[in-house]
Formats: C-alpha cells, sequence, structure tokens
C-alpha cells in the first residue's frame, strides 16, 4: 500500500462539504430553511464549475441546520451537474435504516450517473435517536450491527442477515440495484481505534473527520487501519479527511470574514455541551501551519492540504466551507478559489496531473 499520497497513481481529490448550515443574508438577516437548500444546490453547482471532485451535504435534525434529508438535496444536484462525485457527509447510520439507506443513494447513484457516495457514520450530534425512537444507550450495537447489514447489501444480491435491533432479513433483494454494482461507501470515524477497525473488518475505506488540534496526530490511525486490513485479508482502500475550512485573497481576510460566524457557532454549541467561549487566540492557533483549520489564502491553504495528504497517505481531502452563519456570496467565493487556484497548487506540489 502507498505510504504517501505521492506514491498513488491517482491524484488527490479535493472536495467540499456543508451542513446546510443556517445562514445570512448580505443584510445580516437570517435566511429561511427553504432558501438554504436552494443555495445549497447553487453551491454544489458553483463547486463542479471549479473542478472540484466531490461534494458532500451532511444530516442534521436541529434548527441551525437545514438539511434533514441529503439524498433528496443530492437528487436536486445530480439533476443540474454532470461531473462531480456526490454524497453524505455524513449518513447517520445509527439511527436510519440500512435497506432504505441503501435504497435512496443507489436512487441517486442512477439519478447521477454512477457518481454517489455514502459516508456512513455515527455522527456528532444525537438529535436523531429520540427523533427515530432510538436508545442511545445502544449507540454501539446500533452503529456495529447497521454497518455490518449495509456491507452485505453492497454486495447487491440475495441478503440473509441476522441482528438484535432489527427483523432479519432472509435471501431478500433491494432495488434498485446500481448499474455498476458497488455503490461507494466510506466509513466515517471521529478518531475512535474501535472504529477504524471495523471499517477495515468490512474491507471499506476511511474517511477520518479532522475537526481540531493537530492532524498529524491521526496518522497512528492511519497506520492501524493498514495494518488492520492486512490481518483482515482485505483489499487496500483509500483514506479520506474532512477539515473545516474557508479560503480568501489573504490569510488576514479569511480570518477576518470567518471569525465572527465561528465564534457564533462554537458558543452556541459550547453551551449545550459546557465548552468555553470560543477565543480568537485558539481560532488562530487552529490556522497555523499544523492545525486544522484550513483557513487562508489560496498558497496557505494549498500548502496544508499537501503536507497534511502526503503525512496521512490520504487520497481525498474534503472542506466543510460552510460555518454557521457565513454568507452564501462568501462561501461560492471560497469554493471557487479552492478548486480554481488552491487544487491546482496543491497537485503541483504533490507531483500529479491535474484532471
Amino acid at each position: 500500500m502507498p505510504t504517501s499520497t505521492e506514491a498513488s497513481s491517482t491524484p488527490l481529490e479535493i472536495g467540499v462539504e456543508t451542513f446546510g448550515d443556517l445562514t445570512q443574508g448580505l443584510d445580516g438577516q437570517l435566511l429561511s430553511h427553504a432558501q438554504v437548500v436552494r443555495n445549497v444546490v447553487a453551491e454544489a453547482v458553483a463547486a463542479e464549475s471549479a473542478g472540484l471532485d466531490f461534494f458532500g451535504v451532511g444530516e442534521h435534525h436541529r434548527d441551525d441546520y437545514a438539511v434533514s434529508a441529503p439524498e433528496v438535496v443530492l437528487g436536486a444536484i445530480a439533476a443540474v451537474t454532470e461531473r462531480i462525485r456526490l454524497g453524505s457527509a455524513v449518513t447517520v447510520l445509527s439511527s436510519d435504516d440500512p435497506v432504505r439507506v441503501f435504497e435512496r443513494f443507489s436512487t441517486v447513484d442512477a439519478l447521477s450517473n454512477g457518481r454517489a457516495e455514502v459516508i456512513l457514520g455515527r455522527g456528532s450530534f444525537v438529535e436523531s435517536f429520540p427523533l427515530f425512537g432510538y436508545d442511545l444507550q445502544d449507540y454501539e450495537v446500533l452503529f456495529e450491527e447497521k454497518l455490518a447489514l449495509f456491507a452485505a447489501l453492497r454486495q447487491e444480491g440475495p441478503v440473509t442477515w441476522r441482528g438484535t435491533q432489527r427483523t432479519p432479513l432472509n435471501k431478500q433483494h433491494v432495488y434498485p440495484p446500481t448499474e455498476s454494482g458497488k455503490l461507494a461507501t466510506w466509513v466515517g470515524v471521529g478518531g475512535s481505534p474501535d472504529s477504524v477497525v471495523r471499517a477495515a473488518r468490512h474491507g471499506l475505506p476511511l474517511f477520518l473527520a479532522i475537526i481540531g488540534g493537530q492532524p498529524m496526530a491521526f496518522e497512528p490511525l492511519t497506520r492501524l487501519y493498514k495494518r488492520a486490513l492486512a490481518e483482515q485479508q482485505q483489499p487496500e482502500q483509500r483514506i479520506g479527511a474532512h477539515f473545516h475550512g474557508f479560503v480568501a485573497d489573504t490569510d488576514e481576510e479569511a480570518l477576518e470574514i470567518l471569525w465572527p460566524h465561528y465564534k457564533r457557532t462554537m458558543d452556541r454549541l459550547g453551551a449545550e455541551r459546557g465548552w468555553p467561549p470560543a477565543s480568537f487566540t485558539r481560532f488562530k492557533a487552529g490556522a497555523t501551519e499544523d492545525g486544522s483549520l484550513l483557513a487562508g489564502s489560496p498558497g496557505t491553504v494549498a500548502r496544508k492540504i499537501a503536507t497534511f495528504a502526503r503525512g496521512l497517505g490520504l487520497s481525498r481531502v474534503d472542506l466543510k466551507y460552510s460555518a454557521g452563519t457565513l454568507p452564501h456570496e462568501e462561501m461560492v467565493r471560497s469554493i471557487e478559489l479552492l478548486g480554481t487556484e488552491v487544487k491546482p497548487m496543491v497537485l503541483d506540489m504533490l507531483g500529479q496531473k491535474v484532471r
């Protein structure tokens, strides 16, 4: 298995993700949830026009995010794009039904001519559990069993499966099948070694959620993943990573634009989770050379992506370009800079050809 992106013959993919954060307009007023959903579709079109490789939509069930049904939004995006790959970021599999998840994403795959992906995870929010009738005490077993079932469904043949959290399947087919015969599927993990080994056990690609600290601290997990794949006699798999980020013309401009929206979001989450108020000092530290916040000028962001891609052996890097109330117009500009300026720089730094 290649130990760095440079060792791979496939160029690094660069994509963007959004949770459909409830944003403010240029007049400072919050937009409606419906308008935010429409803006997400426009942002996906901008991402394809800028030459990016992937557009991901997250799933949340709370008032500060507009997207609770990513597959519906992705279906709309599929109808107005031609090349960019489309997926979730992430699908909260623990509080959903694997059969329905497969059916919805195989439908998006049909609408997009084979461009659909699903990133399966447990999510960092838990609102979906009581909403759909699940007990948080079953958090671990729900994901363990449902991932096993989804892995079986990906074989696209008659499925026989039994667990403790839903009714069994006995030689049942799920429709529609994908035209390629295999729905592209990743397992999203936040840093748990057990989750990394679980992904390897099912022979599924790994997607790291790097939302704070120093990204190179995840390097032991990538080594664990490769070792677990070998021990399970599974083929080599791709590794991707998700970062928060924002691109502007200069480093100073990026931080100045992003900070008030970042702080508003982090302070709200902090009040819910017992965190202290967000500080500009820590925010700025995250944007330094070894920090996980990919915010800055095109050159700054490109250098950080290339460094982390090499160090972690990544085949894809996604930026969560939305940040709380950050306006749609600012996000579109960031997407454009990421695709037209950052991506070519990164591939040049890695000695790879622009596709």
